[in-house]
């Protein structure tokens, strides 16, 4: 484990993935338990709602604490005319209209930079990229370490040559949002990734559910890991109860990158929506507002028990998942990959 991780106080190489969704204080503060880097996924809070969650973990847990937030540049609401006339047969089946739009994912701002210098996390991550100059200082000056998000080589050099103290490399196994800011979607391999070598450590991120995926990273130049998928059984998750039969089964193992479901690509298992309309859309409005239409179709199939219209988030190691207490996980992921180092 790198000395970046142990000056913070994790224990292990592992960062719990944020996952907007499906993570929360229940998961972050059973991470931290196990000795873990714990995570929040904070770009669709607002800044009340952050520092709550924080005092919580906090409440829960010691250790590190990570606050993760997007970096993207918020459109104007689009015209959806064409989204959601592709939509209509499915409104019309499930007998609902599309009504108040959910919570925007909102790019990291001067209230969010507040409320990170009052609660004081350990890391920061930003995905899609960094705040502006101004902003990023602000974080720094906090006391924060900065980790970026990249998906392609030019990503890493590039938030390397920022100074941020760590990178996660994102693989194509990954699951939830590609964080690309650089020449578009591209997805390439985490051993690609890993094979570039970088100024500052890396984190390794896809497709790590055990801990053989754990020590191949780390004996590919990963300081750490970031662990999302292998969380998302655990009973501390927020998913859905549709999500959550799915995973450790084979159908898990269909995924694929898709734009419907929020309008900008993200890995997820493959469900009626992707497989009827195609995973990848021009009628999808952009990121984030394609989720607004599709609202009130997620709620009334989720409520019926069904996944035919939400994001189902995962990454390649979705069907070899297991469940249990995010503290054993962590513990257990730990182990397996120690002893394996070990042996190596």
């Amino acid at each position: 484990m790198s000395g970046l991780l142990e000056g913070l106080g994790a224990r292990c190489p592992i960062v719990q993935a944020p996952m907007a969704g499906a993570g929360g204080v229940a998961l972050a503060v059973a991470a931290m338990r196990g000795r873990a880097i714990g995570s929040l996924p904070c770009a669709m809070l607002s800044a009340e709602q952050v520092a709550a969650q924080v005092a919580e973990v906090r409440a829960g847990a010691d250790g590190p604490l990570n606050l993760n937030f997007f970096c993207h540049t918020l459109p104007a609401p689009p015209d959806e005319t064409a989204w959601r006339a592709l939509l209509a047969p499915y409104h019309a089946e499930e007998g609902v209209m599309p009504g108040d739009p959910p919570p925007l994912r909102r790019p990291f701002d001067a209230a969010a930079c507040a409320v990170v210098e009052a609660v004081r996390p350990e890391v920061v991550s930003f995905h899609f990229g960094l705040p502006e100059a101004g902003l990023l200082a602000r974080v720094r000056a906090s006391g924060a370490k900065v980790f970026g998000n990249a998906t392609c080589r030019e990503e890493m050099h590039w938030l390397a040559a920022r100074g941020v103290d760590a990178v996660i490399v994102q693989g194509a196994e990954a699951g939830g949002h590609s964080g690309w800011f650089l020449g578009g979607h591209r997805p390439t391999p985490l051993a690609e990734l890993l094979a570039e070598r970088a100024d500052v450590p890396v984190i390794a991120a896809g497709g790590a559910v055990d801990g053989t995926g754990i020590a191949a990273a780390l004996r590919a130049g990963a300081s750490a890991v970031q662990i999302g998928t292998a969380y998302l059984a655990c009973p501390e998750s927020l998913i859905s109860g549709a999500f959550r039969a799915l995973l450790g089964t084979d159908a898990a193992a269909d995924g694929d990158f898709t734009n419907l479901f929020s309008g900008r690509e993200a890995r997820g298992i493959r469900n009626r929506l992707m497989r009827e309309l195609g995973p990848i859309r021009a009628e999808a409005p952009a990121f984030p507002w394609a989720s607004n239409a599709l609202a009130p179709l997620r709620a009334k199939a989720e409520a019926d028990g069904r996944g035919d219209y939400s994001p189902l988030w995962a990454g390649t190691g979705a069907a070899r998942v297991r469940a249990m207490g995010a503290e054993a996980l962590t513990e257990t992921l730990a182990a397996e990959a120690a002893a394996l180092m070990e042996d190596a």
